[in-house]
């Protein structure tokens, strides 16, 4: 069975239980009755047709508009009956309303997300909305400082505030409309198990009121179960979060499952990585026969562990699983399964809820099945080969095993260190939602990174980030988000979702920052390990510093187009900066361009007078300095990299932490170079200095740092009361 619609009056009429203000109206059964009901309205008038068979009205020819008498209401409704497709169509009757003044049209759509809940919808400009696209969705319930975010953000707000001479228009009904459809108390919250989409459009602003002269509220599927979400019931990380997750990090007790006393297979390298990676505590192989694997003794099963088990690594078929974690309650805590081959079959379906219901019995907390388990540097548990022994600053939780090596051993050689990573793969227990509380509240973690192919409780996510006092930024790089459109889309609302505006409202909504690849994901959190977040101020005025014309150049253009102000220098500090006396070919205005035998005067140490003063009179929120690294091959005996580094650590400790350097080393990937570049960026880390590939790869983060600063800085600035 299909979705079916309110038609337009019964749409009205639950707008108006709202406080939507709508046209005065009534329906006519037949033209005969016009004249005697339309008394009560006041011209002109506007008559449409009412059929659950012609949702879009205006396409099938079924609105007529500046009708003065009831004669030409009664004379537009015959013409619209003789019109095929509306002849052909079950009619409910004729909706006869008074016609609203010209103002500014205006749209507030929305729709269901059974990841997220309510999804509104703004748009601005009535028709033209499909054709510019310019809307902005927001996550329910909506606040009013949501509202107006939501007005702000679009291209066409100008058009409010009397663009060209025209009509300086009420903001404030906008957002007070907004609020009545999409806040804690508005239609779509309150109805959310009715509603699958809704479109009002165009609601009209006037100088004094905003009237919704058109609605399509689509009902949802009868079929279709929907859990109401609740709103709110997150309002900070549990308090006993760390201890709950203590084993999953920490664990003194690890047993391996599917390991061989013949063949090396995964569960034998599993157990051949721990050892590589310090872990000191007790490793149980569990085999059915042996006696010993890689060294160990080996136990017939969980069971016959000598001590309680901490975590579990589970690399054997989907169908041996089962038997072997039906254990004791306590006896194991957590159990990372490896295997494949639940998710994917009606039969593998039915075998992960048997799973899930005995792990429940048995007081076993479930990490994936599907997944490579848990990267914990101080832990000493690891997945991946080789990977850094010491601790960070970043927590990671991704729904990907392999996407997570790639995380860690790139990141390794860009400097970047973990405080921990959990890979979950299908999720069916342990859930993001979880392990997002557990980074917030864990005081080794400064910032998260998340990824995410499909989220099953977003409304949880969304319910923590925005209502947690346990604040710290978010990068998510989210896997499958974009889609061919709403195939059944029934709405004009539906038709303008690409599939990604929840994810999008959540970044808008919470400290959230969105990144669209593995590289800008490595980039953000680089920028998080090392740079302490402003607090009065986000980053936005920024100088550039380095060597190459043509570089410092296009390095401007970029920091521009990522909205960062690279503005020339005032004259009095130009000025003093050619006070230093530097050699023909060097440029002062900012973005700085200093040639290579620039830097190497005084054996680099030119930079630290270059510093001072552009910290003393330019006062930037931050410097971002380039260097080509071919470019000092083979120039004179002197390398001044090394200075350069010691100059920018005593600068930053100077100056303090609210100023930002960061730096980009540009090699032209000769084996040489390369080496070199790798031991600049390891003195770079251990100064804690973030080094990237390129110059636009700095323009990137750091406009990405500007934005998760502006949001700590309002989170922070909101009066929190106390949970009623």
């Amino acid at each position: 069975m299909q979705s079916t619609f309110l038609n337009e009056k019964e749409g009205k009429a639950l707008l108006s239980k709202f406080g939507v203000d709508v046209p005065k109206s009534f329906i006519a059964d037949s033209v005969e009755c016009v004249s005697r009901k339309i008394g009560s309205l006041t011209a002109p008038f506007v008559v449409k047709v009412v059929s659950e068979d012609i949702l879009h009205k205006s396409d099938a020819g079924g609105v007529a508009i500046n009708l003065n008498t009831a004669f030409e209401v009664v004379e537009a409704i015959r013409r619209m009956q003789a019109i095929p497709a509306i002849a052909a169509a079950r009619i409910d009757g004729w909706l006869v309303e008074e016609m609203i003044s010209s103002g500014m049209e205006v749209a507030i759509g929305g729709f269901y997300d059974r990841q997220f809940g309510p999804i509104l919808m703004l748009g601005l400009g009535g028709i033209y909305i499909e054709l510019l696209k310019d809307v902005t969705f927001r996550i329910c319930p909506i606040t009013e400082q949501d509202a107006w975010e939501m007005i702000h953000s679009l291209q066409t707000r100008k058009l409010l505030d009397g663009f060209r001479g025209g009509t300086v228009y009420d903001k404030q009904l906008l957002v007070q409309g907004l609020l009545k459809i999409g806040g804690k108390g508005g239609l779509f919250m309150t109805h959310q198990n009715m509603i699958s989409e809704l479109d009002i459009n165009p609601l009209i602003l006037t100088g004094s009121r905003l009237v919704a002269v058109d609605a399509r509220i689509i009902q949802k599927n009868p079929n279709e179960t929907r859990e109401i979400l609740p709103v709110g019931s997150v309002t900070s990380t549990d308090v006993d979060v760390a201890k709950k997750f203590e084993s999953l990090f920490f664990p003194r007790n690890v047993a391996v499952l599917g390991a061989s006393a013949k063949d090396v297979v995964i569960a034998n390298t599993f157990i051949r990585r721990l050892k590589e990676f310090g872990f000191s505590g007790n490793i149980y192989p569990i085999h059915p026969k042996a006696e010993k694997i890689e060294g160990l003794k080996a136990y017939s099963n969980l069971s016959n562990a000598p001590n309680d088990i901490d975590y579990a690594y589970v690399a054997i078929s989907a169908e041996r699983v089962l038997q072997s974690i039906d254990l004791p309650p306590g006896k194991c805590k957590f159990i990372q399964i490896i295997s494949s081959g639940f998710a994917e079959t009606e039969q593998g379906r039915q075998q992960q809820e048997q799973l899930l219901r005995v792990a429940h019995r048995s007081q076993i907390r479930l990490l994936g099945p599907n997944c490579l388990g848990t990267y914990s540097p101080v832990g000493k548990l690891t997945f991946p080969k080789d990977a850094p022994t010491d601790g960070g600053t970043i927590g990671v939780v991704s729904q990907s095993g392999g996407l997570s090596t790639d995380i860690i051993k790139r990141g390794q050689w860009r400097g970047l260190r973990f405080s921990g990573l959990v890979t979950i793969g299908n999720s069916i227990d342990v859930t993001p939602v979880e392990l997002l509380k557990y980074f917030l509240s864990d005081p080794a973690t400064n910032a998260i990174g998340l990824y995410i192919e499909d989220i099953k409780d977003g409304r949880a996510v969304f319910d923590l980030l925005r209502n947690t006092r346990d604040l710290k930024p978010i990068v998510i790089l989210r896997g499958g988000a974009t889609r061919q459109g709403r195939l059944a889309a029934q709405s004009h609302t539906g038709a303008l979702a690409s599939g990604d505006e929840a994810w999008v409202a959540l970044s808008e909504q919470t400290v959230v920052e969105l990144v669209d690849t593995v590289d800008e994901f490595i980039n953000v959190l680089l920028a998080l390990q090392f740079l302490q977040l402003r607090t009065m101020t986000p980053t936005h005025k920024v100088v550039l510093f380095g060597n190459g014309g043509g570089s410092s150049v296009l390095g401007a253009d970029c920091f521009a187009r990522s909205g960062l102000d690279v503005s020339p220098f005032a004259p009095e500090t130009i000025a003093k900066l050619e006070e230093i006396g530097f050699p023909p070919g060097t440029s002062v205005i900012n973005p700085i361009d200093t040639p290579v035998r620039t830097l190497q005067e005084k054996e680099g140490f030119i930079a630290k007078e270059i510093l001072d003063i552009v910290y003393d009179e330019a006062k930037p929120d931050a410097v971002a300095m380039h260097l080509n690294l071919a470019a000092f091959s083979g120039r004179g005996t002197s390398n001044p990299l090394q200075n350069l580094i010691d100059i920018i650590t005593q600068t930053k400790r100077k100056r303090g932490a609210d100023t930002h350097f960061v730096l980009a080393l540009r090699s032209d990937r000769s084996e040489e170079l390369d080496a070199l570049r790798r031991e600049y960026i390891e003195l770079a880390r251990l100064a804690g200095i973030p080094v990237y590939d390129e110059i636009v790869d700095m323009a990137k983060a750091l406009r990405i740092v500007g934005n998760l600063e502006r949001k700590m800085i309002f989170h922070r600035s909101q009066v929190w009361a106390d949970p009623q």
